[in-house]
């Protein structure tokens, strides 16, 4: 089980007793303010542990999703537009406005740990918007794949979530196109 300080410390009650579950390998520090009972832990679950209101976005979404072969150089994520930036060189940050950021927001399992990221519907409407700045050969992968699970898609939530765009119906003619 992976905690974070505040949790490790209410559980051992003060810092010289979490020092000596640590010297007798009862816990191990994983790094600054975050610790687990196990000395290996998934990246997963030490970044949602570390980062609990992030959710797993773009590049990483469609990985995470199997949607794209393409693991990508940085876990990319999506934070409310107030919270503060990380300095961690293996995330990719933007923020988003309230209006879009809970939308289509759901939890999944990868290699059995549990990730918040957005679902498939979310993420091929922010595939076709951002089309002009993706590579072609990755959107043209995505696009494939998206074809092949057209069947397990909520057409009613692609409607839904589109409705919230500026450019809704637009991304929609794009979907109906390329995908259906």
């Amino acid at each position: 089980m992976i905690y974070n300080y505040i949790e490790i410390k209410k559980k051992y009650g003060s810092n010289y007793k979490i020092n000596i579950a640590i010297s007798k390998g009862l816990l191990y520090k994983i790094e600054n303010g975050i610790y687990s009972t196990k000395k290996y832990n998934h990246y997963l679950e030490v970044f949602t542990k570390k980062y609990p209101k992030a959710i797993i976005s773009s590049d990483s979404a469609y990985y995470y999703h199997n949607l794209t072969d393409v693991i990508p150089k940085k876990i990319c994520i999506t934070c409310e537009r107030d919270s503060s930036r990380f300095s961690d060189k293996n995330i990719d940050q933007s923020f988003s406005i309230d209006k879009y950021y809970n939308l289509g927001k759901c939890t999944i399992e990868y290699e059995g740990v549990k990730i918040k990221t957005y679902n498939k519907e979310r993420m091929l409407l922010e595939l076709v918007k951002n089309k002009n700045r993706t590579p072609y050969d990755y959107y043209k992968e995505i696009i494939e794949n998206y074809r092949k699970i057209i069947d397990d898609l909520d057409v009613y939530k692609i409607q839904k979530y589109a409705r919230v765009y500026p450019n809704g119906n637009k991304l929609l003619k794009i979907i109906q196109d390329e995908v259906f």
